[in-house]
């Protein structure tokens, strides 16, 4: 796998294993982008129970409140590790969703962001402003309960939480880094993807026709990580995701020219990883033209622009004047996982 001065390649594993003991030394990760199983969603009580019998036993019992202390006390051992892997300055994103669930007859919400919230904090990290998504539903109705009658409906949960927090101080850089400034984003999309509210990721491309069924643990479709990674890394940096499930990190992470790594405790789930990572060229391509492209029709018109170091268009910020996209040109997979190249992407139509 050749590559000249221009491109980039970078390695992605696949571990088997469980998030609260992962394979990796202290201080290796820049960022974190992952979605854990959802406590007190139904279809992950049995990974919960396998972790702690207690869970079970709380829920066969009736008793919510328990069953939902015991799957976060779960969780909390994994946030620890983040603790110990990231790097001074690093990010975490979590995107999670609350439950509703009747047990025993009771109805309620569980605010899994807000103990994730809590679990995280109390290990040091700093809480970040984060993202509500709103997410594609073909629900016929916008209420549950009663219907139009007061007071006993409820409101539909259609969105998620994208969760974020910094390890520490920010990170520092030294004067110039090359590969911060051109891991930049355009002015545009930093007011698109720096908004609270994100309700567009439906008309996003995906990396399949059909994004993984959420039965198999596929929590979001790729655009959102794309965004966190373009978002919270550079070039050089290494990604993780402690809950991998599907791959989507690892798909924009190759996509968007960063390492990464996934550790993952279902293991027939990395096995059916290769046909996302065949689709994976031509999406990576074309989200990078769709970003060179808009980004050319943004600054058409404006004249208070500066002439782009790598781009025939110009940009609206000094901090964009290095700005380069990569596309993924060709995969390998090796023992562990992928060794991905990549090339400068263009705006020209593939």
């Amino acid at each position: 796998m050749r590559a000249d001065a221009a491109s980039r390649r970078t390695r992605h594993r696949v571990y088997a294993g469980d998030a609260r003991r992962l394979p990796l030394p202290d201080d290796s990760v820049e960022l974190v982008v992952t979605s854990p199983p959802y406590p007190m969603i139904e279809q992950w009580d049995d990974q919960f129970a396998s972790m702690d019998p207690a869970v079970a036993t709380a829920l066969d019992d009736g008793d919510g409140q328990a069953a939902f202390d015991r799957m976060h006390a779960v969780l909390r051992d994994a946030w620890a590790e983040l603790a110990r892997v990231v790097v001074d300055g690093g990010v975490v994103c979590v995107n999670v969703g609350d439950a509703t669930r009747t047990v025993a007859g009771e109805f309620r919400l569980y605010p899994n962001h807000a103990r994730v919230t809590r679990a995280l904090t109390d290990l040091g990290f700093r809480q970040l402003p984060g993202v509500l998504w709103r997410k594609p539903t073909n629900a016929p109705t916008k209420f549950m309960g009663s219907g139009t009658l007061p007071p006993n409906a409820y409101v539909t949960l259609e969105h998620e939480h994208v969760l974020v927090f910094r390890n520490g101080d920010r990170r520092e850089f030294e004067p110039g880094a090359d590969h911060r400034y051109e891991a930049s984003y355009f002015f545009e999309e930093r007011n698109r993807w720096f908004s609270d509210l994100w309700d567009d990721l439906r008309a996003a491309p995906q990396v399949t026709d059909e994004e993984t069924p959420r039965d198999r643990r596929a929590a979001f479709p790729v655009e959102l990580p794309y965004r966190l990674v373009s978002m919270y890394s550079v070039y050089g940096d290494t990604v993780l995701d402690p809950f991998w499930g599907t791959g989507s990190t690892t798909l924009a992470a190759m996509a968007t020219a960063r390492d990464s790594v996934g550790v993952e405790s279902v293991p027939e789930l990395p096995a059916q990883f290769d046909d996302r990572v065949d689709a994976v060229r031509s999406w990576s391509r074309e989200r990078a033209r769709r970003r060179l492209s808009a980004h050319r029709e943004t600054v058409a018109d404006r004249e208070d622009t500066y002439e782009a170091t790598h781009y025939d268009f110009d940009v609206v910020s000094r901090q964009e004047r290095d700005l380069r996209l990569y596309a993924v040109s060709e995969t390998e997979r090796v023992l562990g996982g992928y060794r991905v190249a990549h090339e400068p992407a263009t705006d020209a139509e593939t």
